[in-house]
């Protein structure tokens, strides 16, 4: 265990002008607080956050950050408050101890959603400081050295899968590499037990039978640079046991065929020189293709920068080297502390987790995700997957995960251009928004005011601020549609019994179906999850239920044009976006101009059909699921294609499709869909479905298509 004055002496060694008191004040404070409590492995408690401190000088911290160190269990874990601490050691401290503090106060359903919610709660604390994320780092990694005391092996496995999928990658994003490093292996060691330990037989094996292969190859290597009066300091090391399993996976190789499981920095004195060795490792060795990473005019998001490449070396080895400068060394391995800074003789105020983007888009997934889970399964897609690098037409740059599209890009770029976007040009050239895209593309966004975001997108998008903004809208929409659709449906059930469907009626039954709102309850009708008739006779008990009509079936009887009652009784289907409150059957495809009528589906809404089709006769005595609908034609609200499926026979002979699709072409329609069901020595049964205007377009189309020579039947699908 650390002695006082040693942590004390350890400090002064980086900062001769921290408050020495405070440290010794904080020392005893601490040690007194946790009194007699003791850890798993038998050791006194006091050890752990002693030992965080310890972590944290090795980073060069600021005094108040070690003082938050040594404090940041009592407040959780002993008798000691908040406010005792602000009295004794300041506001500052206060602040920094109540970020770190273990958050256990939400009672939550499952230890999922706890972590959920308290990863939530340290991401708020770390974007006034993010000395908060640091020390709670050091404090989950004395946590992982010391994992192995603790008996239960449930509590073990969650404490580091929490640790892989949570602070390893937040290390990352800050540049602690070599926490990272660590903290990943531990963790791999708790997982996957069996894997390491056969990785790390067979590392011990290779090192038997190279044994001092490692430094022949460094000191190769310092003679070759040497020899180009380059001045650099060579280190060369193994990789870890769970970057080698990791590359393994990803490569889906077997430890033999890996060939690059050593890697050799060289730290030079400038950019310049940076350059002068890649050059002169290229022109020595053989290189390895595809291997060559420049993240010196591209940093990484942490501010990472190195020259990556990979070479047949030494002996024919093939190895890994990283390039770099000093500064850009002492970035890498220790991110933000390596840079940090604090002001001299004034109140140390730190607040260098603004400069951090990644951070920022965090806190506006969070804003947007709707529960704890769902921004947690956000945020592990935003910080676990590599990057590409791409570019706005200005040269600003924007790194994405891998898979990345156009629609992600756009999010990056600024939430109300994600939110309006329309098209993408990659490279100059238009390009579906489901293109994947490539490091280096140069990506121009176009937008529309009037687009809104689509929930198609949320199948290809893979960021986490994408996917949570389109969420949210589809959240928000689908919530206002519900409430427009029932607000229709029980002014119409209402007015039927000679009723108005005020507000005041509504609030009066909301205890019965256990709703808030009348909004909630209007909502809940339209989903289909409580009738309007259930409401009606709520307000008006005893109400007589209409002996329920039946919508005729029989294609014949049904062409007739609704009556004067029908058409101001019918719910119209305007501004209800397809896939939310509304779905379009896609056994008949209903198109505007059609006779529709609405089937509530429990939780979903209404499904529109035509109203002759064949799936509606198993229908027919659920009356109660039926409901008018119109197209409102009136409104111009219907612009747009909507997609209708027509079944064809043709004559099997060279040019058909060719002919078919002019005819439908010449006619301003769309094949969005064709598939051949039948196919003879003579004829096709085709299948095609084709974007059209509504039903009168169809009819142009499917009339053009009868007078073709090679169409010899056509009918549109009934069900």
């Amino acid at each position: 265990m650390i002695r006082q004055f040693e942590l004390v002496e350890r400090i002064k060694a980086y900062d001769p002008n921290v408050e020495e008191d405070a440290l010794n004040r904080a020392y005893v404070f601490a040690m007194k607080a946790h009194g007699s409590q003791v850890r798993a492995s038998g050791d006194p408690y006091f050890s752990h956050p002693l030992e965080v401190a310890g972590i944290l000088t090795g980073y060069r911290l600021d005094g108040s950050s070690i003082i938050t160190a040594l404090l940041h269990d009592t407040v959780e874990d002993t008798l000691a408050t908040l406010d005792e601490i602000e009295s004794l050691f300041g506001e500052e401290v206060a602040k920094l101890v109540d970020g770190v503090t273990k958050l256990s106060l939400i009672e939550l359903q499952s230890d999922h959603a706890k972590q959920a919610e308290n990863f939530r709660k340290l991401l708020l604390a770390m974007s006034d400081d993010i000395r908060v994320l640091m020390v709670k780092l050091a404090d989950r990694l004395h946590n992982m050295r010391t994992l192995n005391f603790l008996k239960n092996p449930a509590k073990r496995l969650r404490i580091a899968t929490e640790t892989m999928e949570i602070y390893a990658p937040l290390a990352e994003r800050i540049g602690m590499q070599e926490m990272k490093n660590e903290l990943d292996d531990l963790a791999f060691a708790e997982i996957n037990a069996d894997a390491r330990n056969s990785i790390m037989k067979r590392l011990d094996f290779l090192r038997n039978q190279g044994e001092g292969l490692v430094e022949r190859i460094q000191n190769e290597l310092r003679r070759t640079l040497a020899a180009a009066s380059i001045h650099a300091v060579v280190n060369g090391r193994e990789k870890t046991a769970y970057s080698i399993w990791r590359k393994m996976k990803h490569k889906d190789v077997e430890f033999e065929q890996l060939s690059d499981i050593m890697a050799f920095r060289i730290i030079v004195d400038s950019v310049d020189d940076c350059y002068r060795t890649l050059g002169v490792m290229h022109n020595a060795y053989r290189v390895v293709p595809g291997r060559f990473k420049d993240y010196i005019s591209t940093p990484k998001p942490n501010g990472y920068q190195s020259l990556h490449t990979g070479i047949y070396g030494p002996e024919r080895h093939r190895i890994e080297i990283q390039i770099r400068t000093q500064d850009m060394h002492d970035v890498a391995e220790n991110g933000v502390a390596a840079h940090w800074q604090y002001k001299q003789g004034g109140e140390t105020r730190a607040r260098e987790g603004r400069q951090y983007r990644w951070l920022r888009e965090l806190l506006d997934i969070l804003e947007h995700a709707s529960g704890p889970e769902e921004f947690l399964e956000h945020t592990k897609l935003e910080m676990f997957q590599d990057q590409v690098f791409c570019f706005t037409p200005k040269g600003d740059i924007r790194n994405l995960p891998q898979g990345a599209t156009p629609v992600d890009f756009a999010y990056a770029v600024h939430s109300e251009v994600g939110d309006t976007c329309v098209g993408a040009k990659i490279n100059g050239r238009m390009m579906p928004l489901r293109t994947r895209l490539k490091n280096g593309d140069q990506v121009e966004i176009l937008t529309s005011k009037a687009q809104k975001p689509s929930p198609t997108w949320e199948r290809f998008v893979v960021t986490g601020k994408a996917r949570a903004r389109i969420r949210r809208f589809i959240r928000l929409k689908e919530r206002d549609q519900y409430l427009e659709l029932g607000k229709a449906m029980l002014t119409r059930a209402f007015k039927e019994e000679g009723y108005e469907a005020t507000d005041k009626a509504l609030k009066g039954v909301l205890r019965i179906f256990q709703r808030e709102t009348t909004d909630d309850l209007t909502a809940e009708v339209g989903m289909g999850n409580i009738t309007s008739r259930e409401v009606l006779e709520a307000v008006y008990p005893g109400t007589k239920k209409k002996s329920a009509k039946v919508v005729p079936l029989a294609p014949v009887r049904v062409r007739h044009e609704r009556n004067a009652q029908q058409a101001k009784n019918a719910i119209p289907v305007r501004g209800l976006i397809p896939g939310m409150a509304v779905h379009y059957a896609g056994c008949c495809h209903p198109l505007p101009g059609d006779r529709i009528v609405g089937i509530i589906t429990t939780g979903k809404g209404v499904t529109i059909h035509t109203i002759d089709c064949e799936k509606l006769e198993a229908l027919a005595d659920q009356p109660e699921r039926w409901i008018d609908v119109s197209w409102d034609m009136d409104r111009g609200e219907l612009d747009g294609s909507h997609v209708s499926r027509v079944f064809l026979t043709v004559l099997n002979m060279p040019g058909t499709l060719s002919d078919l699709s002019t005819v439908i072409a010449k006619n301003t329609g769309n094949i969005s869909n064709l598939k051949i069901v039948n196919r003879s020595a003579d004829f096709f049964d085709l299948m095609i479905d084709i974007e059209v205007k509504d039903v009168t377009h169809l009819a142009e189309i499917m009339a053009a298509l009868r007078a073709s020579p090679v169409v010899n039947t056509i009918e549109r699908a009934r069900g």
